[in-house]
This record gives C-alpha cells, sequence and structure tokens, in this order.
C-alpha cells in the first residue's frame, strides 16, 4: 500500500528549495553528496529524494542520508541507473530506491523498489 505524501514538488536542483517547499516530498534531481545538506536543513521537507550518483568513492553520492538523519529529516536516494541525475521528473517517473535513510524507512519506504510506487500524492 503507498505511502500518502502530502504533496509533490520537482526541483531539478536541490538549491531551488524555498520556504513554500516545506513539509512536503521534495524530489530533486540533485546526487546525495554532502553539499545538499545545507539546502535540506533550511527547509524541512517531509521527504527528499536525491539521485546516488553512482554512490562514489567512500560513499559521497549518499553521504546526506545520514547527515539528514541526524536532523530527523527522511531522505532517500535514487538508483542513477534508473533516473537521471539533475531530471526531477525522471526521478518521480522511473526513479528505483537504492538507499534511504532511517527516518524514512520509518515511513515505510523501501529500497529496490520504484519510487513513484511506494508514494501515493493528492
Amino acid at each position: 500500500m503507498p505511502v500518502a505524501a502530502p504533496g509533490l514538488v520537482l526541483l531539478d536542483s536541490v538549491t531551488q528549495v524555498g520556504l513554500a517547499h516545506a513539509g512536503q516530498l521534495v524530489v530533486t534531481g540533485s546526487h546525495g553528496g554532502a553539499s545538499v545538506v545545507r539546502y535540506a536543513r533550511a527547509v524541512r521537507a517531509w521527504l527528499y529524494v536525491f539521485n546516488d550518483a553512482g554512490v562514489g568513492k567512500d560513499g559521497a553520492g549518499i553521504a546526506a542520508l545520514d547527515l539528514l538523519a541526524a536532523d530527523g529529516i527522511a531522505a532517500v536516494t535514487v538508483a542513477h541507473t534508473s533516473a537521471r541525475i539533475g531530471e526531477a521528473l525522471d526521478s518521480w517517473e522511473h526513479g528505483v530506491v537504492s538507499r534511504l535513510n532511517a527516518i524514512a524507512a520509518g515511513l515505510g519506504l523501501q529500497a529496490g523498489t520504484p519510487l513513484r510506487e511506494q508514494l501515493h500524492c493528492d
């Protein structure tokens, strides 16, 4: 059964996030590296979606997940093989969750399943 999301925002870059997006499902085309954390901390979305960018050296492409979990912010990455980096719409339409933090897991989300199949937006 899909999890009900409060509203959907598609942003090709997390740098476009604004206060109006607080509390929403924010799907970005950005990688999930540490540099996105300051934007996500400034605007507390219900859930952030990033691209894993191939995970990278020392997990650089998914570093934001644990950092955001420490702040109580739910976040997932979609596999770079399932969605284009930099394209939020592709992440929403085709992204498969590759990694997630404990906060996102608490919402009922799972790795290995398409993002859109796990969430319902009104």
